[in-house]
């Protein structure tokens, strides 16, 4: 057996074997990645597609143990940082060694038949090894260029073992003239994250790449987000995609695949506008961490959450169409999953994406203009009354499933914890989030003053929401820390809903008196809690919800008020 081959089974047998590796599906795009098999202890590859044999139902577990970690992009999956292994390159000199220049290893990107990369100085072929990659065809992205910038996203690459899998790929070093101080220049190591789209400088930014940004407040007034202020929640670079023609696959239980273009889901099928809002799973985490404790992750505010009016065709009939029977499901047809271009991956229980009230859409349209690049373009999955996390953009396969989606997004990320496991969380016991509980929150709090300067009464507004179309039928203020209450004025937006559920927030208003011993007191501390149809309610406080992942602070929300001159 070649050594390459010998090497890259021994690799995939240690990611099997490996806990960390529950990440991403294969990259699914028109040409297929190969799926492994055991034929009499050999490990080989197989494409499956058309009326070959069923796969095994393993093949989902399967994927989940060999899918290399993906999750860990600068400043977002906090929780999952590990030690790196990376050490200083050393070259090792030998005779004779074949020398390439930058400008002949730029022509071998990710769309030649021969894709080479470069780490440090070294050049490599990695053309047999992006069929067996675990992570797909995302490899390709770098192609062409040098690894580091994308290692440095996908950090867990940076070991010892990755290292000597590449090594038996080398083909040779890049030419000392194209060095500088021993380095390739860092003007000729691309940025995965040049081509970025430009944002409104109102957002407020997380973190610049990837770009995460909340709605600021400005926004959160408004019932329809603008495009432009909805927050953004990026795990990666936002990729660049030939609109009309970029290609959805839809694999089925069988195996069997259909593709779309979105030229095609546009014209063929019927149109459906649904006006849902998007929360991140995060929303609010750092009123988490500073009322219970250290959080990891993203440490949002009020505004990881917009509403929107979106459009496209429904997923179920996609679905139908693709030859998936919807009355009378395969056994094991269970899960929907959504992979993107860049990497990321999720899904949903096939109930919800066959249910005809519950609205999923593959969305090409964003209130009234054509999705923004940061929103997906140019196709989109939206799963109104689910975690954000589900409405994947950049879609580029649907695949029908007996299990979930054994991407890092999936597993050991987006869920929720007893407040107690901190360190050692038990990720495969935990549930997935999917619909989203009730939460409130304050979005503007104004002293009302009288002429002399003594504030008489204290003006609020602020949005409500609850997950599974449940509608907000309520929402309680205190101005004295929670002893006593007053019913808050919900706003009439119903003239701006679509859809067949309460899929959005409700806004309300509330104007009252201070407190009665404002006189004794520097400040008012006002609380807001809101109630569903089913009459679920929000937590009193975030020690009872915390975990250390800081998911559904959904806790009261409080604001301060100073009552001096």
């Amino acid at each position: 057996m070649p050594l390459k081959n010998a090497i890259s089974g021994r690799l995939l047998a240690r990611l099997e074997s490996s806990y960390w590796t529950s990440c991403v599906q294969h990259t699914r795009n028109s040409c297929r990645l190969p799926r492994p098999m055991n034929l009499g202890g050999t490990r080989r590859y197989s494409h499956h597609v058309g009326n070959n044999p069923k796969p095994s139902r393993s093949w989902a577990s399967l994927a989940s143990r060999s899918a290399i970690v993906v999750g860990i992009a600068a400043g977002s999956l906090q929780l999952l940082s590990e030690e790196s292994n990376d050490k200083p390159y050393s070259k090792v000199k030998k005779a004779k060694v074949k020398t390439f220049r930058l400008a002949e290893v730029k022509q071998h990107d990710g769309s030649s038949k021969n894709p080479w990369v470069i780490r440090g100085t070294s050049v490599y072929d990695i053309t047999d090894w992006v069929r067996a990659h675990p992570g797909g065809e995302v490899i390709l992205t770098a192609a062409g260029g040098s690894l580091e910038p994308y290692w440095d996203i996908f950090t867990i690459h940076k070991r010892a073992d990755v290292y000597e899998i590449l090594e038996q790929y080398k083909i040779g070093e890049i030419d000392d003239v194209d060095l500088k101080d021993g380095r390739v220049p860092q003007d000729a190591i691309v940025d995965p994250f040049k081509y970025d789209p430009e944002r409104d400088e109102r957002l407020v930014t997380l973190t610049p790449c990837p770009r995460n940004a909340e709605t600021p407040e400005v926004g959160l007034r408004e019932f329809i987000t603008p495009n432009e202020l909805f927050y953004v929640r990026n795990h990666f670079w936002v990729p660049a995609v030939d609109g009309p023609e970029h290609k959805i696959i839809v694999e089925l239980p069988d195996g069997s695949e259909r593709t779309y273009n979105v030229k095609e889901l546009k014209e063929r099928f019927q149109r459906h506008k649904v006006t849902t809002t998007l929360q991140c799973a995060g929303n609010r985490r750092k009123s988490m961490t500073d009322g219970a404790g250290p959080t990891n992750g993203l440490q949002w505010k009020a505004g990881a959450i917009s509403t929107a009016e979106w459009e496209g065709v429904k997923l179920v009939d996609v679905l139908a169409d693709a030859g998936l029977d919807i009355e009378n499901l395969p056994a094991d047809a269970q899960h929907v999953h959504f992979s993107a271009m860049e990497a990321y991956g999720a899904s949903i229980p096939i109930r919800k994406a066959i249910d005809p009230w519950g609205d999923v859409l593959l969305a090409f349209d964003m209130n009234g203009a054509e999705l923004p690049r940061d929103h997906g373009y140019p196709i989109r999955v939206i799963v109104p009354g689910t975690v954000a996390a589900r409405s994947v953009k950049w879609l580029s396969q649907i695949t029908i499933s007996e299990d979930e989606s054994p991407t890092q997004w999936q597993q050991r990320d987006y869920k929720s914890f007893c407040p107690s496991d901190v360190k050692n969380p038990d990720w495969q016991k935990a549930r997935s989030i999917q619909e989203m509980p009730v939460t409130s929150a304050f979005t503007r709090v104004e002293p009302i003053r009288d002429s002399k300067g003594e504030v008489e009464s204290i003006c609020a507004e602020g949005y409500a929401y609850s997950g599974g179309g449940r509608e907000i039928i309520r929402v309680d203020v205190s101005v004295d820390e929670g002893r006593t209450w007053h019913e808050a004025e919900l706003l009439d937006d119903e003239a701006q809903v679509s859809g067949s559920k309460a899929w959005c927030w409700k806004r309300w208003k509330y104007k009252g008196q201070v407190a009665d011993d404002r006189k004794t007191v520097a400040r008012a501390v006002l609380v807001v809690k809101a109630t569903d149809e089913a009459y679920n309610t929000q937590p009193h406080t975030y020690e009872s919800i915390f975990n250390a992942r800081g998911n559904l602070a959904t806790a009261w929300d409080h604001a301060k008020v100073s009552l001096g001159r």
